[in-house]
């Protein structure tokens, strides 16, 4: 019987590293672009989390289920870390002269403007949520784990993944009748600020925050298959 991919990763062999990251690392690249709303961020955590899972391979079971979930959490965990030391890095960079004139990239801008407005009109949504809500909701509903292997993911009990992915649903459906309504507020801005560049109503821009796969410019083929489709 041919050994699994997972027990070949924690062996420590090459080979199966190299088909883990090619079968595996749009997966993480969609993930980390959800979580921050950033493509050149995402690109880094991919690195990051490759070379977390190779560091911790050891703590990968050997057996037949797929590999996702555990890279889903180191991912996630890495995520919050390179938060935080974006939030230093940023803080040390106030403290410095401008920089100089940027080039123009007004071409390349335009052609993925629609893409990064559709982007960060679903981050204003998860913004509202606390971050474990923001995680929970990411893994459930946008990668389609259920509660136990999101749990598993994320090292919490069931129980907290489902009352915080309920707490999220809870806070997208509010945001939603707030815009339908007209209402105005803190949800009105999170949601409705972008109505006059193309977006419809508040509705139509939670359901793209709820709905899988619809991350567009992924410099990955899964996500740019994706964005093909979404055409």
């Amino acid at each position: 019987m041919e050994t699994s991919l997972r027990a070949r990763v924690r062996a420590g062999d090459p080979d199966a590293f190299r088909q883990l990251f090619d079968e595996y690392a749009s997966v993480v690249y969609r993930h980390a672009v959800r979580l921050t709303g950033d493509w050149a961020m995402a690109d880094d955590i991919v690195s990051l989390t490759f070379l977390e899972a190779w560091r911790l391979r050891e703590r990968l079971f050997p057996g037949d289920d797929s590999p996702r979930p555990w890279l889903l959490g180191i991912a996630t965990n890495v995520t919050r870390n390179t938060a935080r030391a974006a939030r230093r890095h940023q803080a040390a960079l106030a403290s410095l002269p401008p920089p100089g004139p940027v080039p123009d990239f007004a071409d390349e801008v335009a052609r993925r403007l629609a893409d990064t407005e559709e982007l960060a009109a679903a981050q204003r949504a998860l913004r509202t949520m606390r971050r474990g809500e923001r995680e929970v909701f990411t893994l459930c509903v946008w990668e389609g784990l259920d509660a136990a292997t999101a749990a598993e993911a994320l090292g919490l009990a069931v129980g907290t993944v489902r009352a915080r992915l309920s707490r999220a649903r809870k806070r997208l459906r509010k945001l939603t009748e707030l815009e339908l309504i007209g209402g105005t507020g803190g949800g009105n801005r999170g949601m409705g600020g972008n109505q006059g560049a193309g977006h419809g109503t508040g509705h139509d821009t939670v359901q793209r925050a709820t709905t899988a796969g619809q991350i567009p410019g992924s410099r990955h083929q899964a996500a740019r298959s994706t964005q093909e489709k979404k055409r």
